[in-house]
């Protein structure tokens, strides 16, 4: 059995969208942060915050209005579910997700390995209307 390089915590370097044009996008700003986290029982769990969150004005998650529950869900993009490492790529098989329309998706990734350095691509994403490349690079996580 082949050992698989992607288990373990990573920490979020930087994630960036590339549009059909060229334009470079950081969707939740170039200073988000996150991790994803890859288990030996198969299953990743991601997550991905914009800095500087607004907070809400009660003390209650559930009891957001609906313009601090929008954007709650703008700056937080999490999801969770089996994962398939494949060498050159890994498929997450989505069943929990922050965005409803990735449940029962496989989000596949172009996987890049260098040293403590992990990158994740996919082409063909859509991001706000538009068909985007999507890269996020990573850094294997220490304690502290």
């Amino acid at each position: 059995m082949t050992e698989n390089p992607l288990i373990g915590t990573w920490r979020l370097v930087r994630w960036l969208v590339v549009t059909e044009s060229g334009e470079e996008v950081y969707p939740l700003g170039a200073d988000a942060s996150g991790f994803i986290s890859y288990a030996p029982d198969g299953f990743v769990f991601v997550h991905i915050m914009a800095a500087k969150r607004a907070f809400y004005a009660e003390d209650d998650p559930l009891s957001g209005t609906a313009q601090e529950d929008s954007a709650a869900v703008k700056s937080y993009v999490s999801y969770a579910g089996p994962y398939e490492f494949q060498g050159d790529r890994v498929i997450h098989r989505v069943t929990q997700s922050s965005f409803p329309n990735w449940v029962g998706s496989d989000q596949v990734r172009k996987v890049r390995l260098e040293g403590d350095s992990l990158e994740l691509s996919a082409e063909g994403a859509y991001f706000q209307g538009l068909i985007a490349a999507t890269t996020s690079v990573w850094r294997r996580a220490g304690r502290g």
